[in-house]
């Protein structure tokens, strides 16, 4: 375990660019800490270590992603977000326990969030939908990557329709909340669900646009016509 780990990092390390690692701290307000490599080379690094590391029992490899995770790079992050889709034949619902204490204790950003949420967390609620009151109950938490993971994590079943009434339900609690990568994530969340309910989404957002947040409701409203957009955007 320990010589994959140093492996892998081996492998970052040797990939890193200055230019990149600058240009990465742009798309992010706080703090962010990277060796500064394209994210293709890190798919490319963590496809060769799978290979080993898909070997393991399922204990081994949590413990592999956590001791990546802690380490707070965003590129170690990323090794995760790559392996553990390819390893949802193995995951069980109670999983989900493991995932809530990662996205709390070691993701501090918004690509951290959506790298893991989109796949990982999204995989394993198409495969356990029992623990979508889990992942919904989410939004009322403190914590502002929680909240965004409670919406992020129905992005890939939204593209197909799937969740919607859960979808508004999220929405419902996170509707007013103040932090823009909050409302940017639930915003994404309603535009999803809007290409295969157009009309419902439309009827959301029209139903709350005097209150809802113009930064959500501008990412709900994207792929809809010019002239629902045109209706939503009014003030009264």
């Amino acid at each position: 375990m320990v010589s994959i780990l140093n492996g892998i990092r081996a492998d970052l390390q040797a990939n890193a660019d200055e230019k990149t690692k600058q240009t990465a701290q742009h798309f992010f307000k706080e703090q962010i800490k990277v060796y500064g490599i394209k994210t293709a080379i890190v798919g490319k690094v963590a496809r060769k270590y799978w290979l080993q590391v898909r070997l393991l029992g399922k204990q081994d490899i949590f413990g592999l992603c956590e001791d990546l995770l802690c380490s707070g790079y965003m590129e170690e992050a990323f090794v995760v977000s790559n392996w553990l889709p390819k390893y949802i034949d193995q995951l069980e619902a109670i999983d989900i326990t493991t995932f809530k204490r990662w996205i709390e204790n070691y993701v501090d950003n918004w690509a951290k969030c959506d790298s893991f949420c989109n796949h990982t967390v999204g995989d394993l609620i198409q495969k356990y939908p029992e623990i979508v009151g889990e992942v919904k109950s989410w939004a009322k938490s403190q914590n502002r990557w929680l909240k965004r993971a409670a919406a992020v994590s129905f992005i890939v079943p939204a593209k197909r329709g799937k969740f919607l009434k859960d979808a508004f339900e999220i929405c419902d609690v996170l509707l007013l909340d103040g932090d823009d990568l909050v409302q940017k994530g639930y915003g994404w969340l309603l535009k999803e669900e809007s290409r295969v309910h157009q009309k419902e989404v439309f009827d959301y957002v029209v139903k709350h646009r005097k209150v809802m947040p113009r930064t959500a409701l501008r990412y709900a409203i994207e792929l809809m016509p010019k002239e629902l957009k045109a209706e939503a955007m009014k003030k009264e």
